[in-house]
């Protein structure tokens, strides 16, 4: 049966209604890439319509290479599905699952796309996230391929580091991104993950490209599919330069801690909450214990229970310290120690290390200096300074109790003809005899002290009545004039006793100290081998004080008084320092007097104001005169009276002075005895800072002959101090000279205060006092007291004389 072939457009029409019904993006498309039809859902997602008569326009939205991918896959003429990348007409990237079937019989292709934008775009923010991820983790990330050990994968940490980026690292093979030798030194530990299909750590030393050194940390972690077979290999690369740097640092330090406790002499000790951990062989001596009995034991265990509530509350504070304590020794002996604590960290924890210094001979050091400076080195009594102190406080203790206290001021007679006919050592033995004769004979309460070259002072506390210190001056007198043997010889002295007695006599411990010597030379008077009680009211003396007064005050009307200078130099090297000006009265009957001869009635009678404003008033005018002529420019030093300087108006007065004459504060030196400055400390302390701030320098004369205590040393404003000549007529013999001079150096020091030594009559005295650290000296040795004119000659000659 014969029929007619059905017309083609029949079955197209037929075909295209089918496709209008299928749901979703539909393309036909010929192995040409002709289009034969496009849906609807395509032409609006797209944008696009087929031109029926060419069959194209439909893929003008395609990505250049999703088109071509299309093309190739066309061609081919069998089913396949691809991913294709389109261009919405709202701008936005389309990604679209391509599944296209082959019709051999109609040729061609029926193709769906499945819209599977959302998947891609959480793959992507899933990609960016894990690259963003791996690009700030603190290691370096890549992952290679197991078989060809190309690069897959490289964060950018990875990626730097060797000196690639992100994009060019991928697809080089390891040996090209690391180095050769570099893939050659780890192949092992490669072909060991491998094998083993574990991870594999080891570290490596690397050179940066500035040539320093980096350790790093490596880890290989293989990929295994499900049958256990290698896919790929993460290699996660960690710095641990700083922890290796850290770990060697403190190798190091453990070394150097081991070798400081092995080479230290000191005793050092670690423990942990109290437990010894560790010691050095000092510790086991000052303990008399091993290293072995140590260790374990609690700290504490080793010392006095007194001293354990401080140091448990130094370990509770975890606190750095520095404190003396005992240890115990095994033998029970407990030896002082000094305790340096530290918290440290030793082998990653942290320890409690104490050094443990032996402070034996430094408290025997101290003992011994603390004994030499308040005792005389010859006899063993306390010294001046000593008993000074002691004077002060039983004073005042006795002012609070009622209780009366008796001086005795006791001098031996004609002391000097002993060590000047038999020498120095007959005059000490003979000394430390009568030394000890008075300390036997004397309660165990009673004070003794060496006050000077032979003069001893006693303090008698708990005094009833006048007769109990009769029998005691008494029982000295007969115990000191026994006679003593000396090298075969029999000698004997008697002594001259001084009595005054607190309350009664004196108020202050200078004052008490005055009477008594006051007295001692009353008994000198009435034939010496005895006794004296202070007697205020000297009637001959008074008279004569009455004619000498009148007297005075004719030599200041008549300017009777001249000025004598004498040089203060320095001890190193000789050279001019200061100069002292010292008054001198020309009496009409040609006498020239001493300041001994007339000063002490001027001060009882109130002569002293105008005589002080006198020397005052000269030595400035001498200043002036020297500066002018270019002779010198040194400090002049002027002596102040307790009554010149307590006066009302007194600083004052020195202003005055200075503004009249033209001069200036720094043109002189005040030198205060320490009697003076004993009374009233408070307002001596206020005048002196008001004399320095005129610029002058404050002196202390006469120091150590006993009326000073040291605490106002201490207090007042003083720029120096000078070494009394008592204490250095008999430099260098004298050993009790010697120390008292070497304890002034030394306390004035400590104190900050210069030293100047008075009465210095030979080169030995000047040479040991300069090389015991006294900076000025005054005396004989480089030129007596001058009238000004022949000192000024004595000037310009010193401008051409060497210096020692």
């Amino acid at each position: 049966m014969h029929t007619d072939p059905l017309p083609l457009v029949a079955p197209l029409v037929d075909a295209s209604v089918l496709w209008q019904r299928i749901p979703g993006m539909v393309l036909v498309l010929t192995p040409e890439g002709q289009g034969l039809f496009i849906s609807q859902d395509y032409a609006e997602a797209t944008g696009t319509a087929l031109d029926p008569a060419r069959g194209s326009g439909w893929d003008a939205t395609l990505e250049p290479a999703s088109r071509e991918a299309l093309h190739t896959a066309l061609a081919g003429q069998r089913s396949f599905s691809h991913q294709l990348t389109l261009r919405r007409r709202d701008g936005q990237d389309l990604w679209v699952d391509c599944v296209a079937h082959w019709d051999p019989v109609a040729q061609h292709y029926v193709c769906l796309l499945h819209d599977v934008s959302a998947l891609m775009h959480s793959a992507r923010t899933q990609a960016e996230q894990l690259r963003l991820l791996a690009d700030n983790v603190p290691s370096a990330l890549a992952y290679y391929d197991a078989e060809n050990f190309r690069c897959i994968f490289a964060n950018r940490t990875y990626a730097q580091g060797f000196g690639w980026d992100e994009q060019s690292i991928i697809g080089r093979t390891f040996a090209e991104v690391i180095g050769e030798q570099a893939a050659r030194e780890i192949q092992p530990h490669v072909e060991a993950m491998l094998r083993e299909h574990r991870t594999i750590s080891y570290e490596r030393r690397v050179v940066r490209p500035d040539g320093s050194a980096q350790w790093i940390k490596v880890n290989l972690m293989p990929h295994l599919d499900a049958a256990g077979n290698a896919l790929a290999a993460l290699v996660l690369i960690t710095d641990v330069t700083q922890q290796r740097q850290s770990e060697q640092a403190l190798r190091e330090s453990e070394e150097r801690m081991a070798r400081f406790m092995q080479a230290s002499a000191e005793g050092v000790v670690f423990h942990r909450n109290g437990i010894i951990e560790d010691v050095n062989q000092p510790i086991c001596e000052l303990t008399g214990r091993s290293r072995d009995e140590l260790i374990g034991r609690y700290a504490l265990d080793f010392v006095p229970p007194e001293y354990h509530p401080k140091v448990l509350a130094l370990l509770a504070a975890a606190q750095d310290a520095t404190y003396e304590s005992e240890l115990i020794h095994r033998d029970g002996q407990r030896i002082p120690v000094e305790f340096i604590g530290r918290s440290m960290m030793r082998n990653g924890e942290r320890l409690r290390m104490s050094i443990v210094r032996d402070i034996r001979d430094r408290q025997a050091a101290q003992a011994r200096i603390h004994h030499l400076a308040h005792h005389d080195a010859l006899t063993g009594l306390p010294n001046r300074m000593s008993f000074m102190e002691h004077l002060d406080q039983r004073m005042a203790l006795a002012r609070r109790t009622g209780e009366s206290l008796a001086l005795l001021f006791v001098d031996l007679d004609d002391f000097k003809r002993v060590n000047d006919s038999l020498g120095h050592l007959a005059g000490d033995k003979l000394l430390q005899t009568v030394a000890q004769r008075i300390t036997d004979s004397l309660r165990a309460s009673d004070r003794v002290a060496r006050f000077g070259g032979d003069e001893f002072m006693v303090l008698l506390g708990g005094v009833q009545q006048r007769g109990d210190v009769e029998d005691v001056a008494r029982k000295l007198l007969d115990a000191i004039q026994r006679p003593v043997e000396v090298d075969a010889r029999w000698l004997s002295v008697t002594p001259s006793i001084g009595i005054a007695l607190f309350p009664t006599q004196a108020q202050s411990p200078g004052e008490l100290i005055m009477n008594a010597d006051s007295a001692m030379y009353q008994a000198k008077g009435h034939g010496r081998a005895t006794y004296h009680f202070f007697d205020p009211a000297l009637a001959s003396a008074a008279y004569e004080a009455l004619e000498l007064e009148s007297q005075l005050s004719q030599a200041l009307a008549e300017s009777q008084f001249r000025l004598h200078f004498q040089p203060q130099v320095r001890a190193i090297d000789g050279a001019l320092s200061s100069v002292e000006a010292l008054i001198r009265w020309q009496h009409p009957d040609g006498r020239l007097l001493m300041p001994g001869d007339f000063l002490a009635v001027a001060e009882e009678q109130r002569l002293m104001l105008p005589i002080g404003h006198w020397v005052v008033r000269e030595a400035l005018k001498t200043a002036r005169r020297w500066r002018a002529e270019g002779l010198t420019d040194v400090r002049i030093s002027v002596n102040l009276s307790a009554v010149q300087f307590q006066a009302s108006g007194f600083v004052e007065g020195i202003e005055q002075l200075l503004t009249e004459e033209e001069a200036r504060g720094d043109w002189l030196e005040f030198e205060l005895s320490e009697r003076l400055l004993m009374n009233d400390v408070p307002q001596v302390k206020r005048r002196l800072s008001r004399l320095k701030a005129l610029g002058s320098t404050i002196v202390v004369d006469d120091f150590g002959t006993g009326y000073f205590s040291l605490r106002y040393l201490r207090e007042l404003p003083v720029d120096k101090v000078k070494i009394d000549r008592s204490f250095v007529k008999d430099l260098p013999v004298a050993v009790d000279s010697a120390a008292i001079a070497r304890a002034i150096i030394q306390m004035a020091h400590n104190l900050g205060h210069a030293v100047v030594a008075e009465g210095v009559e030979t080169s030995a005295q000047r040479n040991f006092l300069a090389a015991h650290g006294c900076e000025e000296l005054q005396g004989e040795v480089i030129t007596l007291p001058l009238p000004r004119d022949a000192f000024e000659d004595w000037l310009l000659r010193q401008r051409h004389a060497p210096r020692h």
